[in-house]
C-alpha cells in the first residue's frame, strides 16, 4: 500500500537528481563560452590586433617587442599532429575493438580490454618523457634512420595516436558488441566466412558508434596539451613537415599561461582568444560528428 508512494518519490528524487547534473554540465559550459568571449573580444579590441591578421597571419610572437598574432601556425600544427594521431590510433583502435568483439575468447578479452584500459590512465607527461627521451632518439633516429629534431611534430602526433587508441578501441568495441547476435548468425547461416561477418555486417551495423569512437579520439587529440609540449616543441611554423618542430594550440596556452605574463596584456589575452579558436574547431568536428552519427544511426535502429 505504502511502498507504490514511495517507489515514485524515490523515482522523482532520481529524475531531479539527473535534471540537475545536465543542468550543471550545462551551466560549465556556458561559464567557459562567457569567460573565453570577453577576453577574446578585449583582445580583438587591441589596436595591435586585426582579424585578417589573426586569421591568416603566417607569424605567430605575441610575447616579442614586435608581436605577431597571426595563429595560422598554432592552427596547422595542431591539424598535422591530429592527422598523425588518427592515423595511428584508427586502424589500430578499430582493430583491435574487432579483435575484442569477434575474436577473442571471453577469457583473453576479459583480460585485454582492461589491460587495454589502463593504458588511458597513464599521465600524459609520461606519454611525453617517453616520446622525448625514448621514442625519438631510439626509434625515429636509431631504428628508422629518419632526421628528425630532438622536438618534432612526427614524435608528438604517434604517441598522441598511441595515447587515444584505447579510447578507440573501448568506444568501438561497446559499439560492435551492441550489434544484435540475430545479424550475425543470418550472415553465418548464408555460407559468410567470420572476415566477412566483421567487415560487411558488424562494423556497418556498428557505424555510428565507430564514428563517435573516432571523433572522441580526435577530440583528445586536439585538446591533448602535456605530450605536444614535451615532445613536438614550442617553435610556430608553417612548415608541413612533421620532422621539425612545431607548436599546437594547447601547447601555445600550457607554456604561456605559467603566470610569467602580465594579466591584462594583449600576450596575456591571447591565451583566450587561443583558447576561444580551440573551442570553436572542436565544436565544429563535434556538430559535423553529430549529424553523421544520426545519419547513419537512423539506418540500422
Amino acid at each position: 500500500m505504502f511502498g507504490a508512494p514511495r517507489r515514485r518519490l524515490g523515482e522523482r528524487a532520481i529524475a531531479v537528481a539527473l535534471a540537475a547534473a545536465a543542468a550543471f554540465s550545462v551551466l560549465i559550459t556556458v561559464g567557459i563560452i562567457v569567460s573565453l568571449t570577453g577576453e577574446t573580444l578585449a583582445f580583438f579590441a587591441d589596436k595591435a590586433v586585426r582579424v585578417g591578421q589573426f586569421l591568416t597571419g603566417a607569424q605567430w610572437s605575441p610575447l616579442f617587442a614586435d608581436p605577431q598574432f597571426g595563429i595560422r601556425p598554432l592552427v596547422q600544427g595542431t591539424l598535422i599532429i591530429t592527422l598523425i594521431a588518427m592515423v595511428v590510433a584508427v586502424p589500430l583502435g578499430i582493430g583491435t575493438a574487432a579483435y575484442l568483439s569477434e575474436y577473442a575468447s571471453p577469457r583473453v578479452r576479459n583480460a585485454v580490454k582492461p589491460t587495454l584500459e589502463l593504458l588511458a590512465g597513464v599521465p600524459t607527461v609520461v606519454f611525453g618523457y617517453f616520446a622525448l627521451t625514448f621514442f625519438t632518439p631510439k626509434i625515429l633516429n636509431d631504428l628508422l634512420g629518419l632526421e628528425v629534431s630532438v622536438f618534432n611534430g612526427l614524435a608528438g602526433g604517434i604517441i598522441v595516436g598511441v595515447m587515444i587508441i584505447p579510447t578507440v578501441a573501448s568506444v568501438a568495441e561497446d559499439a560492435m558488441a551492441a550489434v544484435p547476435q540475430a545479424l550475425r548468425e543470418g550472415a553465418y547461416g548464408m555460407g559468410a566466412s567470420r572476415r566477412q561477418v566483421v567487415v560487411r555486417v558488424v562494423i556497418p551495423a556498428a557505424l555510428s558508434g565507430i564514428v563517435a569512437a573516432v571523433v572522441l579520439g580526435a577530440s583528445r587529440a586536439v585538446g591533448e596539451t602535456m605530450i605536444v609540449l614535451i615532445a613536438a616543441g614550442q617553435v610556430p611554423t608553417v612548415s608541413l613537415n612533421p620532422l621539425k618542430p612545431m607548436e599546437t594550440m594547447t601547447a601555445f596556452i600550457g607554456a604561456t599561461g605559467k603566470g610569467d605574463v602580465p594579466t591584462g596584456s594583449t600576450g596575456y589575452k591571447a591565451i583566450f582568444a587561443v583558447g576561444f579558436t580551440l573551442f570553436v574547431i572542436t565544436l565544429v568536428i563535434n556538430l559535423i560528428s553529430i549529424r553523421f552519427v544520426r545519419k547513419y544511426r537512423q539506418v540500422y535502429e
